[in-house]
């Protein structure tokens, strides 16, 4: 059985993950835009997309489908984002088992790694307000 419960509570998760990474960290926010990258996450089972673009100043968050062309696109299912999240499964196995798969130059891709770490430290409190299983 799934984590998430249906596509909107993965959204209301992913919006108070990056609202607060936003928050708390802009440092990490900053250096997207510096990179000026556009980074498409696609999430499965269920479904839910965000693409960060970094062409602006701060990084511009869109929460669904995107005609924004990524330079990084990033897929994968919900549950191995919970997992990544919760940092029951490492980034690199993740690549290295395909349960992620980045297309685009995955050395770029690194500079989204900053906002996974960060993400760890406050997604379990996250997880409780929306009603999932950390």
């Amino acid at each position: 059985m799934p984590i998430y419960q249906n596509s909107q509570q993965l959204y209301d998760g992913l919006k108070e993950l990056l609202t607060t990474i936003e928050m708390e960290f802009p440092e990490s926010v900053q250096i997207i835009s510096k990179s000026r990258l556009i980074m498409s996450m696609r999430c499965n089972n269920p479904a839910a997309e965000v693409t960060i673009n970094g062409r602006h100043n701060p990084a511009k968050i869109i929460y669904g489908p995107s005609k924004l062309k990524p330079e990084i696109d990033i897929e994968l299912s919900a549950d191995t984002l919970h997992k990544i999240l919760l940092a029951d499964l490492p980034l690199g196995k993740a690549l290295a088992t395909g349960q992620m798969k980045v297309r685009g130059p995955v050395l770029k891709s690194f500079i989204f790694e900053d906002i996974f770490h960060r993400g760890q430290s406050i997604y379990p409190e996250i997880c409780k307000h929306i009603g999932v299983n950390a």
